[in-house]
């Protein structure tokens, strides 16, 4: 991990465009101030592409998605693209329900992402390999490896699978990451959350896989953190801990 990425942002405080979810948006919010970045939602069309072309990224989450989002997320995305800014692609359930799937095929039509970000089952539906899901949940196995290369090689872009090993492609290059915690599992939105913390550190001029390797890295080294103070006992208790650990040093997470 390279800890100058999260000084970087934290000395930036870039400001983070969100259209995401519902159920996730204040759990976002208060996750990436505590990371040291700046959010903001705007869902409404009317604004999402003045929003978009002055933020410092911006992250495009389908988790609840409702027809009047698309046109949103298409107007922000283009802006970002207009103005070189990056965009995180966060396919939230796409393998659930038609509709779900029409709405991601229709952004990628019209926005060029920096990264597509999700679990196995999510990233496999867009590139046709057969996986096992339920809901927004991703209960197959296979080759993660195999699904992150064709995402990015489909859709000329990165691609970030997430799961107990996290694959990073781009470039033709392939990293892992094995940090992180099952309690990560059992709270609504972490992986929502690390979208929000990816595009934070993909707003230095680093390279995308030294960005990409930062943020899921110190994301799984303060779930890590937070799980094992004596004081948490299950998901409830670990939600608090694992805020206040995003906020620490590398350093410090690493001593753990």
């Amino acid at each position: 991990m390279d800890k100058n990425i999260i000084n970087k942002v934290r000395e930036n405080q870039p400001l983070i465009h969100h259209l995401t979810n519902q159920v996730v948006m204040n759990f976002t919010a208060n996750g990436l101030l505590s990371f040291g970045g700046t959010p903001v939602m705007a869902k409404s069309e009317e604004e999402a592409s003045d929003m978009a072309a002055i933020a410092d990224g911006v992250l495009l989450n389908i988790g609840t998605v409702t027809a009047p989002d698309i046109p949103a997320m298409i107007a922000a995305g283009q802006a970002a693209n207009e103005n070189e800014i990056p965009v995180v692609l966060d396919p939230v359930g796409v393998a659930a329900t038609p509709f779900r799937t029409t709405a991601v095929k229709r952004i990628l039509k019209e926005v060029n992402p920096t990264v597509i970000k999700g679990n196995a089952g999510e990233l496999a539906h867009l590139v046709q390999i057969p996986w096992k899901t339920k809901g927004v949940e991703s209960v197959g196995d296979g080759n993660p490896d195999e699904i992150a290369m064709k995402v990015a090689k489909t859709y000329q872009t990165a691609a970030i699978v997430t799961g107990k090993t996290d694959v990073i492609c781009s470039g033709g290059e392939v990293l892992h990451n094995d940090t992180g915690n099952p309690n990560l599992g059992r709270i609504t939105g972490a992986g929502c959350l690390l979208g929000s913390v990816l595009t934070a550190c993909l707003t230095t001029e680093d390279s995308f896989n030294e960005q990409a390797l930062a943020a899921v890295e110190f994301y799984g080294l303060a779930a890590d953190f937070a799980a094992n103070q004596t004081n948490v006992n299950g998901p409830g208790t670990f939600i608090p801990r694992f805020m206040d650990a995003l906020s620490l040093e590398p350093e410090e997470l690493e001593r753990g």
